[in-house]
């Protein structure tokens, strides 16, 4: 059989593999999904009237700019189970049994990240539906921008789980592998989904400036809320594509490294 239609036929399985192991173990998905929901009907119903002031607005202001945050916040919290899935996979002994039959190497790799991004995409519909039913509309976006804020946030998803993948394959347990990946869940917190970078104090504004999620959470308001994307939009791409590649190379270098 050819390279293609073996990597094809090898990923495929690896997929369904990783799918059957989260229906089986859906507590880590569903942990990590309560999180960015928790925090949606905090920052909403306890904190949202004295959050609204800080942007000009009501609670019905405040619940439209929390949401794209909170919907790549999503993205960041599910590709931490990730990490965790091939951390277990490279401690318990199932890699190096891989390694002796007639598989594609790389195909244990891309079933974890294709499954790791439908998991992200379904988290999102979620997330995005609790939103829906609290308040959160979009009226003023287009078919054409509603495709684009899917396609950012599939890039995004596809972006952190190549690193989420890297930060699984260095780790020597599933535990470390949980505290590794953890800057994807802070990140977001330290960006603009909860108050405007132009809030922030000076000091802390470069921090919440020059990180991945900031500019790709202006575009993703831009696109569903009709606000300003200014340069956010190519920033965004550019954070999403260099993590994308550099996650794949790190990860496909580690994973061929044979073991000690």
């Amino acid at each position: 059989m050819s390279s293609l239609p073996l990597t094809l036929r090898d990923s495929s399985t690896m997929l369904r593999r990783n799918l059957l192991h989260a229906r089986r173990y859906p507590s880590l998905t569903l942990n990590l999904l309560l999180t960015p929901i928790i925090l949606l009907l905090l920052f909403v119903y306890v904190f949202g009237d004295v959050m609204s002031a800080g942007i000009g607005g009501g609670r019905s202001e405040y619940i439209a700019y929390l949401v794209p945050g909170l919907l790549l916040m999503t993205i960041g919290s599910t590709v931490v189970g990730t990490a965790v899935s091939v951390s277990n996979d490279m401690t318990e002994g199932i890699i190096a049994r891989f390694r002796t039959m007639a598989i594609h190497r790389g195909s244990v790799l891309i079933g974890h990240v294709i499954g790791s991004v439908l998991q992200s995409v379904a988290s999102v519909v979620l997330v995005g539906a609790v939103a829906v039913a609290i308040g959160f509309r979009s009226t003023d976006a287009t078919a054409l921008e509603w495709l684009a804020a899917f396609g950012l946030l599939v890039l995004f998803a596809v972006a952190l789980t190549w690193i989420a993948v890297g930060m699984g394959l260095i780790s020597p347990n599933a535990e470390a592998a949980s505290n590794n990946a953890l800057p994807l869940i802070l990140l977001p917190l330290l960006s603009s989904a909860f108050v405007p970078v132009d809030g922030m104090p000076g000091w802390f504004r470069p921090i919440a400036e020059y990180q991945p999620f900031t500019p790709a959470i202006e575009t993703l308001r831009g696109l569903l809320l009709g606000t300003e994307i200014g340069h956010n939009g190519w920033l965004a791409v550019a954070w999403c594509v260099g993590l994308a590649v550099l996650g794949y190379f790190w990860s496909a270098a580690k994973f061929n490294r044979d073991p000690k």
